[in-house]
C-alpha cells in the first residue's frame, strides 16, 4: 500500500470560518423638529430628524486554530464612520480586528484593535435594547489599538490589563500610550455579574484622561433584569494659546430596567444622569429618560422608542432662533442579525 505525494494524514484539518453580520436602519422625529445637524440629538448615531436613516451594515469573520484565532470586524455607513472618527473620513470602517494566542486556558493575548470595555452598551445595534445612545457611551471610550493580557483569576474571576494608543486612535507613533483594564466577576449561577473598567492616559497633546467606569448586571427572572452603569472622567486640560494647564470632571450614571413578559415583546427604561459642573461636555447637566419597546421576530427587532432630554442650560433648539432646555424625540428603528 503506498499514500499519495504530498499528503499527511496527521495533519489536522482547521476549522471552517464562521461570518455574522447585522444590519439597522431607523426614522426619528424630533418634536422641535430642528433644521440644521445635530437636529437636538446630543449623542451618538441619531443626528437626524423627520428622515429615514440607514445605521450601518456588519460583517464579521471568526476563525481559531489550535491556539490562535484572528477576528476582522467591518462596518458600513454612517455609524461606522462615526464610531471610527479618527480614521479618513469613509463609509466603510475597520470596527475590530485582532490576533490572539492563548498559550493556556488561564491567559489570553490579544493583538491588534478591538471594541472598548468601558460602558454598559456597545455599538452594534442590535445588541443594545434602547436604540439611541446615552451620554456615557457618547462621550467615553470607542475602541483601543494595542495589547492586551486576560487572565483568569479561578471562578468565575478576571483580569485584563492592557497597553495602548490613545483612546480611538488606531496610529499615534508620536504619542504616549494609555493604560487600560478590567476587573470582572460574577456570580455562581451567572445571575449577578459585575464589571470594574479603567482607563488611563494622554488623549491627545493638549488633553489626559483618566476614567474609572462600573457596570451591574442582575437578572432577577427570565422576564425581569437589571442594569447598572456609572463612570467617571476627570481631564487635565492645555491650553494651545497659553499652554496653561486647567482640570475639568464629569461624571454619570444610568439605570436599566428590563422587562420581557412574553417571548416576543419586551421593554427597557433607561433613566440616565450625567453631572457636568465644569460643562466640558458643554450640557450643563443632564438627565435623559428613554423607553424603548422591543418587538421580536426570529433575529428581527423592532424598537419604538421615546426620548426626553432636559439640560441644566439652554442647549437644544426650540426653533431657528430660540433655544430650551428640554427636548422629545421618537425613533422607531429595525435590527437584524444573522
Amino acid at each position: 500500500m503506498g499514500f499519495a505525494q504530498g499528503t499527511d494524514s496527521t495533519k489536522k484539518t482547521p476549522p471552517p470560518v464562521t461570518i455574522t453580520g447585522s444590519v439597522d436602519a431607523y426614522y426619528r422625529f424630533n418634536f422641535n423638529n430642528p433644521k440644521a445637524s445635530p437636529y437636538n440629538s446630543p449623542t451618538s448615531f441619531t443626528h437626524s430628524s423627520n428622515s429615514f436613516e440607514l445605521g450601518m451594515a456588519s460583517i464579521r469573520a471568526d476563525h481559531s486554530f489550535g491556539k490562535v484565532s484572528a477576528t476582522v470586524d467591518l462596518g458600513f455607513g454612517t455609524r461606522a464612520e462615526e464610531f471610527s472618527y479618527n480614521d479618513a473620513n469613509t463609509r466603510l470602517a475597520i470596527k475590530q480586528l485582532y490576533v490572539t494566542y492563548a498559550p493556556s486556558s488561564a491567559i489570553k493575548f490579544t493583538l491588534g484593535t478591538w471594541g472598548t470595555h468601558v460602558g454598559y452598551e456597545v455599538l452594534d445595534a442590535y445588541l443594545n435594547r434602547n436604540y439611541s445612545m446615552s451620554y456615557m457611551f457618547t462621550n467615553g471610550p470607542f475602541s483601543h489599538t494595542g495589547l492586551k493580557a486576560d487572565i483568569s483569576l479561578g471562578g468565575k474571576s478576571a483580569l485584563m490589563v492592557g497597553i495602548s494608543n490613545p483612546t480611538d486612535s488606531r496610529s499615534s507613533p508620536a504619542m504616549p500610550k494609555s493604560v487600560i483594564a478590567q476587573f470582572s466577576t460574577a456570580s455562581k449561577d451567572d445571575k449577578f455579574k459585575a464589571y470594574l473598567n479603567f482607563v488611563d492616559g494622554k488623549a491627545t497633546e493638549n488633553k489626559n484622561l483618566l476614567q474609572g467606569d462600573i457596570v451591574l448586571m442582575y437578572a432577577a427572572s427570565s422576564q425581569f433584569s437589571l442594569g447598572f452603569n456609572a463612570t467617571l472622567q476627570s481631564l487635565r486640560l492645555k491650553d494651545p494659546g497659553t499652554f496653561e494647564w486647567s482640570t475639568a470632571k464629569w461624571w454619570g450614571a444610568a439605570l436599566y430596567l428590563n422587562y420581557d413578559p412574553i417571548s416576543w415583546f419586551g421593554m427597557t427604561l433607561r433613566g440616565e444622569y450625567i453631572n457636568d459642573d465644569d460643562e466640558y461636555l458643554g450640557l450643563k447637566n443632564a438627565f435623559a429618560p428613554t423607553l424603548s419597546f422591543n418587538f421580536k421576530s426570529d433575529n428581527l427587532t423592532i424598537i419604538p422608542e421615546f426620548r426626553l432630554d432636559n439640560a441644566g442650560n439652554s442647549v437644544f433648539y426650540k426653533n431657528e432662533t430660540e433655544t430650551t432646555k428640554s427636548t422629545v424625540s421618537f425613533v422607531l428603528a429595525a435590527t437584524y442579525h444573522f
